[in-house]
């Protein structure tokens, strides 16, 4: 996964003439209804952790990393696939979810090759850069059970290749081809 270097709200930009009014992180924020947390959170300038939302599809919530904490709700919903609501308080960085951020990116990168250093996307990729920003400093599970590890590329598309032992199955590219690109037939 390549990352582009310019800003990504994590979800598409939504309009309404009804403005909602919530708290993240303990400051006023507002945004049109129907918008989610997560696009509410960056475009306050808060940083929400995530590797399966872009603008530029609808939201998934697959990854788990974007989850948050909501006063008066039980769990940890996903950022991205919640809507605001008026009075909602937001905490995007508790101890909770931060821990539950590090568990779910240790899974990925267990079942990820750890060649970085000679990965033509080392220094600009997303996998590497959430394992940082959600602060993931060892993992704890061996490679020795069933994994993606040794699973052959297909090239056989003319136009990009799949190589299922760096897939995070994000499922970005099944999204885009159903929302972006359309029926191939």
């Amino acid at each position: 996964m390549y990352q582009i270097n310019e800003p990504d709200f994590g979800t598409p930009l939504h309009e309404s003439d009804t403005i909602i009014t919530l708290e993240i992180d303990g400051v006023e924020v507002q945004a049109p209804a129907g918008t989610s947390v997560m696009r509410a959170a960056m475009d306050a300038g808060v940083k929400v952790p995530k590797l399966c939302a872009t603008d530029s599809l609808e939201p998934w919530g697959s990854c788990r990393l974007c989850l948050v904490e909501i006063e008066g709700r039980k769990g940890y919903p996903a950022s991205c696939t919640t809507p605001v609501e008026n009075g909602m308080k937001v905490r995007t960085q508790t101890p909770k979810p931060a821990d539950i951020r590090r568990g779910v990116m240790e899974l990925y990168i267990s079942d990820h090759q750890l060649d970085c250093l000679t990965c033509p996307t080392n220094g600009n990729c997303e996998l590497q850069t959430m394992a940082g920003t959600v602060g993931l400093r060892d993992v704890r599970y061996g490679y020795a059970g069933e994994n993606h590890l040794k699973a052959e590329k297909d090239e056989s598309n003319p136009y990009f290749t799949y190589d299922p032992s760096k897939c995070i199955v994000c499922n970005r590219c099944v999204r885009a081809c159903e929302e972006i690109q359309g029926p191939s037939h």
